[in-house]
């Protein structure tokens, strides 16, 4: 489900009203969790925190005129999504964040390589997610990214 916007304001004014508020509160729960240096942005039509170019000059590899994605988040047709590209790079991340999951949801995790999907607002673990979102700095996600993916 694509919300036409031109900024993160108009996409979340598009956000259907039975998910604004879950969907709000995980906005706040990156915007209170993640390190200094990231930035909110739209980034690929959703509201997303990236490594700005005063950080990272060399931007993103696939598009250099883009600054660094890190996480985003999306209201899909379906569920709501958390894009988190440092557990699609950091299998140890990955694995502690899959072995924690459980104790904070009942409902079994889906979840493909960056891409937490959420298909019940009312259950999304804020407090995991606050966890993961503290576990990396933009310099840890821009040594990481180097070594892992942008070499490749």
């Amino acid at each position: 489900m694509i919300i036409p916007a031109t900024n993160v304001t108009e996409y979340l004014a598009g956000v259907p009203e039975e998910r604004q508020a879950a969907f709000n509160q995980l906005r706040q729960t990156i915007i209170d969790n993640l390190p200094k240096g990231f930035e909110e942005t739209l980034q690929y039509r959703m509201p997303s925190f990236v490594v700005p170019h005063s950080l990272y000059p060399d931007g993103y590899h696939c598009k250099p005129t883009d600054a660094l994605p890190f996480v985003s988040i999306a209201n899909q047709k379906n569920y709501i999504a958390l894009y988190h590209s440092g557990i699609y790079a950091d299998q140890d991340l990955y694995d502690w964040f899959v072995g924690e999951y459980p104790k904070y949801c009942k409902r079994k995790l889906d979840m493909g390589k960056s891409c937490i999907r959420f298909k019940k607002p009312n259950e999304i673990p804020f407090e995991l997610i606050a966890e993961l979102l503290q576990k990396m700095t933009p310099q840890d996600w821009i040594e990481l990214y180097e070594k892992n993916i942008k070499k490749k």
